[in-house]
């Protein structure tokens, strides 16, 4: 392929990809991420639960 042509397409794909990018970062910004990271941060909270040994209660007299 002709270096000049092969130069064209590429500009001509990367820009493609800019713009699908910028599409995608607007919808992105757009859904609320609080509940989603705080959904989150709870299943790791009890993931970490479930994984640590179990502590033995000791007797108070």
């Amino acid at each position: 392929m002709h270096p000049d042509t092969q130069l064209q397409l590429h500009h001509l794909r990367a820009a493609e990809l800019r713009a699908e990018a910028d599409t995608y970062r607007l919808t992105a910004a757009a859904r609320p991420h609080r509940l989603r990271a705080r959904v989150g941060w709870t299943l790791v909270e009890v993931g970490l639960r479930l994984a640590s040994a179990p502590r033995t209660a000791v007797a108070a007299f």
